[in-house]
């Protein structure tokens, strides 16, 4: 099975184009949000969160996430620590998913594989960029937040002219028509890669 990773900086519209893609009869496992229903789900993983960030870490049996996002976004060992926690339960969840799937390649949605050096975990990559300032519109608009939180997330991960030179296919996603437009080709040129 070919696996094809698609990512991008925050507010770079990386699950919208997955999504839109995903139409096309690929499956598609986005792994922020899988992580996300892990977390809530799991009992090693709500275990040892606990161990890490205390009772505060879940409210109501679910995932405190302001009380997480707060945490980490001030101490980065906490970030890794909690990575190194969900991130193998994730990994071993898609190889899972995956051998249920039947298609000509399936689409992986995740925000930091190059920043996790995890390349090598995909046949091929797919970059979704945008304009930064465009980016920071999206973000606040999306997740009601503010400039200080959105610039330590993009500080956190690669520039996209780094991510580029790694990547297999780039889409640039300032005009989501244009987007479109270029994940059909590349979705076209992957159906011809994948029948050899």
């Amino acid at each position: 099975m070919v696996i094809v990773g698609i990512t991008g900086g925050i507010g770079s519209g990386k699950t919208t184009i997955a999504k839109y893609m995903s139409t096309f009869g690929i499956p598609l496992y986005i792994a922020d949000e899988e992580a996300k229903a892990l977390m809530n789900r799991s009992k090693v993983i709500k275990r040892k969160l606990i161990q890490l960030f205390g009772e505060e870490a879940y409210k109501n049996e679910e995932l405190n996430r302001p009380y997480l996002a707060k945490k980490i976004f001030t101490d980065k060992s906490l970030l890794s620590q909690m990575n190194a926690i969900v991130h193998p339960k994730v990994a071993s969840h898609f190889k899972r998913w995956l051998k249920k799937q039947n298609a000509p390649y399936v689409l992986k949605e995740a925000a930091i594989i190059f920043e996790n050096n995890l390349q090598d975990n995909y046949d091929y990559i797919i970059t979704v960029i945008a304009d930064e300032e465009l980016r920071r519109k999206r973000i606040m608009s999306r997740d009601n937040t503010n400039k200080e939180k959105i610039d330590a997330i993009i500080k956190n991960q690669w520039v996209d002219a780094k991510k580029i030179q790694l990547s297999d296919f780039v889409i640039t996603n300032n005009d989501l028509e244009k987007a479109k437009e270029e994940a059909i080709k590349i979705h076209k040129q992957l159906l011809k890669i994948t029948s050899k």
